[in-house]
């Protein structure tokens, strides 16, 4: 699980973070690419030696964040995620879980974008399903010649495609926090789900590392 946990930490320096810096969607067309032209200009904006110093670390991570809500469909992510727990609740429980899972992404993941140290990206295929589900196959190539496969799982919106999974080495981020959300809800409740999120949330709000 750790080990799952550090790949997301650098797909996400790579790329998921790459995406979170756009400036401005990416005009609409084939998921590829949309992908290719918003990690291609965020690339260029992570080599602006003046985003690089360290006075400009708070600053970044608050872009980061700010633009992840227009790249991500952290709604979708979320409702993937808790499955088939999601039908059972409120409006009110959703949105708070929602809330919820997407501060806890960003502060776990988003947040690791200095983690990037030149890696590159090669885009391989996509695919389109249905009109508006696609899938976009990439890998890293780390600076030791290792590649890492990446397929992203999006869905369009209006004119734009949103991410809403990232399938890390055959593992998908979603299914991940399923199994973990599905075991904590039957072996107690959804309750206690929440209760454990929040104290996750406060441990990384006060600089903890993510477990």
């Amino acid at each position: 699980m750790r080990s799952f946990r550090r790949r997301v930490a650098l797909v996400v320096a790579v790329a998921v973070a790459g995406l979170a810096l756009a400036a401005t969607p990416a005009r609409a067309g084939a998921p590829l690419e949309q992908l290719r032209l918003q990690v291609d200009r965020v690339l260029k904006v992570l080599d602006d030696p003046e985003l690089k110093k360290e006075s400009k670390a708070k600053d970044r991570r608050l872009a980061v964040r700010k633009i992840a809500n227009d790249i991500f469909d952290f709604s979708e992510t979320a409702k993937r995620s808790l499955g088939r727990h999601w039908a059972a609740r409120t409006p009110a429980e959703r949105e708070e879980f929602v809330q919820l899972f997407s501060d806890l992404l960003e502060r776990s993941y988003l947040s690791k974008i200095e983690l990037y140290g030149g890696e590159k990206i090669q885009y391989l295929s996509d695919s389109v399903d249905d009109g508006d589900q696609g899938k976009v196959q990439t890998k890293i190539v780390t600076k030791q010649g290792s590649e890492i496969p990446i397929e992203y799982r999006m869905h369009k919106k209006g004119e734009k495609w949103l991410v809403y999974d990232v399938i890390i080495e055959g593992v998908s981020l979603v299914a991940n926090y399923r199994t973990q959300f599905n075991k904590i809800i039957q072996t107690s409740s959804f309750q206690e789900l929440v209760k454990k999120m929040k104290s996750k949330q406060e441990e990384l709000a006060s600089g903890g590392t993510p477990s």
